[in-house]
């Protein structure tokens, strides 16, 4: 059991960043050509949903999406349960001479990346691939660091991140909690 602590963002904080984000990886591409925007489902693939929105509204284009499932590429397979949920991959674009731009909800031991980057491979090769994220927490395993991030928040290793999105929770907001002897 895990209890809540405190709020970090709410819905409006939330949509502020993202919508920094979008601009800042537009300022950076110089626009949209080439971009590829690729949610790391779940939340991750909420998120790269209203970051590719917002770039399109701004753009006035429809901004190229995908959103992968990085389940069977986790180095940690075997760990986080007997029949693990897999979700299904939705990558109808060529990644090759793209610059894709994953994005993900929070950015911690740097391991669900390593795996999108292995799973965005198996699909081509792209020009360059930037990393989107709302929280960065550090704690880092591996040599990971975001292009875009929306807010950084230290935390301890007792403390759990937990980013809500209305398509998987009902509700939008951000928030730490204490982790309990036993891990949700």
């Amino acid at each position: 059991m895990t209890k809540q602590k405190a709020v970090i963002m709410d819905a409006k904080q939330m949509d502020r960043a993202l919508t920094r984000i979008a601009h800042e990886i537009l300022e950076r591409n110089k626009g949209t050509q080439d971009l590829l925007i690729v949610g790391i489902k779940r939340r991750g693939d909420s998120l790269g949903r209203k970051i590719a929105r917002i770039i399109g509204e701004i753009e006035k284009t429809e901004v190229p999406y995908g959103a992968l499932d990085i389940t069977f590429y986790r180095d940690d397979l075997q760990t986080i349960a007997h029949q693990p949920v897999v979700n299904q991959t939705e990558l109808n674009h060529d990644v090759t001479n793209k610059t894709v731009v994953l994005v993900d909800d929070v950015l911690y031991t740097g391991r669900t990346v390593r795996a999108a980057l292995d799973e965005i491979l198996d699909f081509g090769r792209p020009k360059r691939v930037e990393l989107a994220v709302l929280i960065d927490r550090g704690h880092r395993e591996l040599p990971v660091k975001a292009d875009y991030v929306g807010k950084n928040v230290p935390t301890s290793q007792k403390e759990i991140i937990g980013v809500r999105t209305m398509e998987e929770d009902g509700e939008e907001k951000v928030i730490i909690k204490e982790k309990a002897d036993e891990v949700e």
